[in-house]
């Protein structure tokens, strides 16, 4: 039986496509300055090709990479927010045959069975079906693992920033059920839970919301607010929405109210994830937002594996 087993890491990353420029023809922000970053090469004599699947809140998040030994590696291919298996969805047989299925696909694109991995993000464990989907897989064969929120955004930040910001840098992981914080402290990441986007779902205030994030961004350091990599389902509208071309890296406007036209078209989930950013650059008065379209601490979390 395939098993996973969680380690904290260091991480390195790779390159994507994404949005295509037609996508971010309405842009809300001005023009922001390029973020030139260039990540290490994957040796192509000596790599492997690997798959994770994050079992969401809003949906499975697929993640094929090619890594080498180094820890080098490159984005393959992605799927973001499958709705695999709906909330209501409670027959086992058919559960258990829409992952074989699902699978099959992941196996079809070139990676093999023994390197496809699953794991069950922090604010998924709520989740009515997930229980459900965890035991059709272990009756598959696959283990699943969790990961607690800190746990999560170690690995987040490990995987986002690349070394020469960890001076300067932290990262923030909005997702619906829970926001994770991190940055470094005294060589040792640190790592803190909040408010997900889908907060209106428990009617929690926005002023509840910008309170807490305040309260617990206190601590971070202003020398490592300068720059916040961001990454989450409501981010990945926002940097879908400015996109230009293939870049692996979208600037944000530090300015919430840029995406105001965003939050109006796309509905609540956008509009609290914006309060929620808003609140993160009022509190640390962050200068540079920068959106890795490849980053995700699946990804991470994958690399921590024996190779």
């Amino acid at each position: 039986m395939m098993t996973l087993v969680l380690a904290l890491f260091s991480c390195k990353k790779s390159g994507d496509s994404g949005a295509t420029k037609e996508e971010g023809k309405d842009a809300p922000q001005a023009e922001a300055a390029a973020f030139n970053y260039t990540p290490a090469a994957v040796d192509s004599t000596n790599c492997k090709m690997k798959a994770i699947v994050e079992l969401g809140n809003s949906g499975f998040n697929k993640f094929v990479v090619l890594l080498d030994k180094d820890g080098n590696w490159k984005s393959l291919d992605r799927e973001n927010g499958a709705n695999l298996i709906s909330d209501d969805e409670n027959d086992a047989a058919i559960i258990e045959q829409k992952l074989k299925d699902y699978i099959k696909s992941i196996i079809d694109f070139g990676v093999e069975g023994k390197n496809v991995h699953f794991v069950v993000s922090s604010g998924a464990l709520k989740k009515p079906t997930i229980a459900s989907v965890i035991k059709a897989l272990e009756k598959i064969g696959y283990n699943v693992n969790t990961v607690t929120a800190e746990q999560e955004g170690e690995c987040a930040y490990k995987c986002a920033v690349p070394e020469e910001f960890q001076n300067n840098a932290y990262v923030v992981d909005i997702g619906s059920g829970n926001t994770k914080i991190a940055y470094m402290q005294d060589g040792k990441v640190v790592a803190i839970e909040t408010y997900g986007a889908k907060y209106f779902q428990n009617d929690v205030d926005d002023a509840t919301v910008a309170k807490e994030v305040k309260e617990k961004t206190e601590g971070i350091p202003p020398a490592y607010a300068k720059t916040m990599f961001i990454m989450g389902g409501v981010p990945f509208q926002m940097a879908k929405s400015v996109k230009k071309g293939d870049e692996r890296f979208t600037v944000l406007s530090t300015n919430a109210d840029d995406f105001k036209a965003l939050a109006e078209k796309e509905g609540e989930k956008v509009k609290c994830g914006l309060n929620i950013y808003k609140s993160l650059i009022d509190a640390t008065g962050t200068k540079q937002v920068v959106f890795d379209w490849d980053s995700n601490f699946a990804i991470g979390f994958l690399l921590s594996l024996p190779y």
